[in-house]
């Protein structure tokens, strides 16, 4: 019989467990047309291939919910329509029975989502409207909101920026529906940070650098309010419905021109972030995430000028400063300082992204080809132990990157030169020993997002770029500060090993650009001390020396580095942590001064938790009962004045499974125990963000207590604290100066004017001494 003759149309065959087909067969397997029919009830109509779903077709479940469109291999596979228990529809690609590719859902309570899918979540780009009239148009990932975004409340108020698991976080600004401005920084959801409000009828002519970036997004208002309907044949030819226009098209600049009048309306407040009542696939709309903060809270009355606009400062939501700047005075005093600049380049600001046209595109793009090529290079080889060799003159990779490619190396659209990998071997143990994947080291740093330059907060100016992920920071250093680290680079490595816990700054990689007509640039990568969800609001470098160690006050905002006169707080913690403190900081310092290491520093990140401070006093039960009577013979309540230090840091026993166990680039140490919690590990819990795991330099909860001037306690008598709670993030910086001829001529002649012991170049010994004196009274013991 010719295979021809196996085929054959059966008019009904009953199986022993109570399934039934009829149809087309090829032997006893369907195929072809046919319908097959369940001993449960559920019912297949379509085609067939040997005994698998295959071709069209469509399927009723027992439940009520039905599925027609494309099959394979008996899944839902390809394009097709869902109709499910409870009414919901979507109408898009399939991958092995889950949604995947580019669809569109409408849901029982007429929510509707069109865009990309993922795994049956929505990922990419895609637009959900709420029943309530609320749009949100941009990037998801993993069924939330994520990335650059726009939502559009039905009442008219718009907000475009950056969103994180479904809140606003990071750089962004808010539109009233009155045409007020917002421009600001939120926190998982919360404003935090600085930014400037402008009311109805000001004038907006200068941007901040990030919303510069947001404008090459092409923002159309007719996308958010247009409602659109899946193309089938769209989708089959790969045209999907929701086009890239979707994330592309958000054009910031069509808000604005060059100067623009917001219209006169009154002011309104930020109302709390409902966007709807979306279903599971929908970012939660959990209660302690929710944006529940008044815009307006403690605002002043706005005054009728349109030249008038408000810097604010956030602090998780809480408003704690705000100052009135008349706009026109500023932009006058700018004019007058472009007209002498006659077309010079500004300086720009930190965190600057590294576009097509920025002065340090080309090298960005060597740095990327350098390491892509070093990382994929070492990679293969197998793990061993780092010997002498590896540290030598021969431990170098060297490779020429002309544009055209060549036999070792792919073209590529930077320009011609030439590439240095210093002890590749050695870098690549230190990157096992932090558990740092090679595949995602090369993605962090040699991504499609590029990297963001930042400016340098000291006198050696260097410049500084941060990976798109935040995870690693990459620095460029003199000819003396790279022969300085790899003189020590054996030391180094040995000392990082042997001591988990240690706070020195931890190194990734150390490379050199020759460009045409020998200009050199050196690198090093290095782990970011401040890669953390949590915002950091102050960051200090402390020497422990005093001779021009402060700040301009003027020059002072969130993303300034503070010196040892600046810093007016000291920090209470935990007393086992803080005797773990200072055990790895003078291990560390034994390190550095065997060296001969000085002008080093502890750079340390302060995380401020609302509310903004409480007030408490010190010192007897009756010198407060006194200033309370004081208090009330004014009229005053004590209540009001005196209150109790704040509570809002719970530290509760480590939980893994809880919290990442991927380790951070910049500590692999144990989790710390807590005296305070039987000595047990802890993880910190915080409101909105979750368990965090406690490591030395690494979320390390703690209260900053500052006295109040003598001029803020009203001459009552008695002293007056500020309290904070707050979260410390620290370790020890610029570790590659050596004290050699140059510092010890520094050194004498600085004597000359100032007192010896107060000026940063001294010798090694005496700096380490110094600057473990001055941070044991930043960190005071409290026993």
């Amino acid at each position: 019989m010719s295979p021809g003759d196996s085929e054959r149309l059966s008019e009904q065959q009953v199986f022993p467990n109570g399934d039934v087909y009829v149809g087309k067969c090829k032997g006893l397997l369907p195929h072809g047309d046919g319908k097959y029919t369940w001993f449960d009830g559920k019912v297949y109509e379509g085609q067939w291939e040997e005994g698998n779903m295959t071709g069209k077709g469509r399927i009723c479940w027992t439940s009520g919910a039905t599925y027609e469109g494309d099959f394979s291999g008996g899944y839902l596979h390809g394009f097709g329509t869902f109709t499910g228990v409870d009414g919901s529809v979507y109408q898009g690609s399939w991958r092995m029975n889950v949604q995947h590719g580019t669809g569109r859902k409408q849901y029982r309570n007429s929510d509707f989502y069109e865009g990309s899918w993922k795994e049956g979540v929505q990922e990419g780009n895609g637009r959900y409207v709420w029943n309530t009239g609320n749009t949100y148009v941009g990037n998801w990932k993993a069924g939330k909101m994520c990335g650059r975004g726009v939502m559009k409340w039905a009442t008219g108020d718009l907000f475009h920026g950056f969103w994180l698991d479904g809140l606003r976080h990071g750089s962004g600004f808010y539109r009233f529906a009155n045409e007020g401005y917002y421009f600001g920084t939120w926190s998982r959801g919360l404003k935090d940070g600085q930014g400037t409000f402008y009311p109805a009828g000001s004038k907006i002519s200068s941007l901040p650098n990030w919303y510069i970036y947001l404008g090459n997004y092409d923002y159309d208002e007719k996308m958010l309010s247009h409602t659109s309907t899946v193309n089938a044949e769209e989708f089959r030819v790969g045209k999907p419905s929701i086009k890239r226009s979707l994330s592309e098209k958000f054009f910031a600049g069509g808000f604005f021109k060059n100067s623009v009048r917001i219209s006169h309306r009154s002011i309104s407040l930020d109302r709390d972030w409902c966007p709807g009542d979306p279903v599971k696939e929908v970012p939660p709309r959990e209660t302690s995430r929710a944006l529940s903060f008044a815009f307006g809270e403690g605002q002043h009355e706005v005054r009728d000028d349109d030249n008038l606009v408000y810097v604010r400062e956030y602090m998780q939501g809480v408003l704690i400063k705000e100052r009135v700047r008349n706009y026109a005075a500023g932009m006058l005093k700018k004019n007058k300082w472009k007209n002498k600049l006659q077309g010079k380049e500004v300086k720009k600001r930190p965190g600057e992204i590294i576009f097509k046209g920025h002065r340090s595109y080309y090298l960005m793009l060597n740095l990327q080809l350098g390491i892509r090529y070093t990382v994929g290079k070492i990679t293969p080889v197998p793990m061993r132990e780092v010997r002498s060799s590896d540290f030598g003159p021969r431990a170098r990779i060297r490779m020429y990157f002309p544009r055209n490619g060549s036999q070792f190396t792919p073209p590529h659209y930077s320009i011609d030169f030439w590439w240095k990998d210093y002890c590749p071997m050695v870098f690549r143990n230190l990157r096992e020993m932090f558990k740092i994947d090679a595949a995602d080291y090369m993605m962090s740093i040699c991504g499609s997002d590029g990297l963001r330059e930042l400016s340098s907060p000291g006198k050696s100016g260097s410049i500084f770029y941060l990976s798109q992920d935040e995870r690693f920071v990459i620095k460029t250093l003199r000819r003396h500060e790279l022969k300085v680290l790899l003189k020590m680079l054996p030391n180094y490595y040995n000392h990082v090993k042997s001591h988990e816990n240690t706070l020195i700054t931890k190194f990734f990689g150390l490379h050199r650009i020759t460009l045409k007509g020998g200009r050199k640039v050196r690198f090093v990568v290095m782990g970011n001390m401040f890669c953390t969800e949590l915002r950091i609001h102050r960051r200090f470098d402390l020497k422990g020396s005093s001779q021009g160690r402060y700040t301009n006050k003027h020059e002072i905002d969130e993303n300034t580095t503070l010196k040892d006169l600046d810093l007016s707080y000291v920090f209470h913690m935990d007393k086992s942590w803080r005797e773990s403190l200072f055990k790895q900081i003078s291990l560390d310092c034994m390190f550095l001064e065997s060296q001969c290491i000085i002008d080093y520093s502890l750079l340390l990140g302060v995380h401020f938790r609302a509310p903004e401070h409480l007030k408490v006093f010190s010192g007897s039960t009756e010198t407060v009962h006194n200033y309370s009577s004081s208090l009330t013979d004014h009229g005053m309540s004590a209540q009001d004045e005196i209150l109790v230090p704040p509570k809002g840091l719970l530290l509760v026993t480590h939980e893994p499974s809880s919290v990442s166990t991927v380790p951070g680039p910049h500590i692999r140490g144990s989790t710390l125990r807590a005296s305070t919690a039987g000595n047990e590990e802890v993880d910190l819990l915080l409101p909105g963000t979750g368990r965090l795991r406690v490591q030395l330099g690494v979320n390390m909860p703690a209260q900053a207590i500052r006295k109040l001037p003598d001029d803020e306690d009203e001459s009552t008598g008695v002293d007056l604290f500020e309290v904070y709670d707050v979260v410390l993030y620290l370790g020890i910086i610029d570790i590659l100066q050596e004290y050699n001829m140059k510092k010890k001529i520094e050194h004498t002649y600085k004597s000359l004017f100032y007192d010896p012991n107060s000026i940063s170049a001294v010798e090694p010994s005496l700096y380490s001494k110094r600057f473990i004196n001055f941070l044991e009274g930043v960190f005071p013991d409290q026993t």
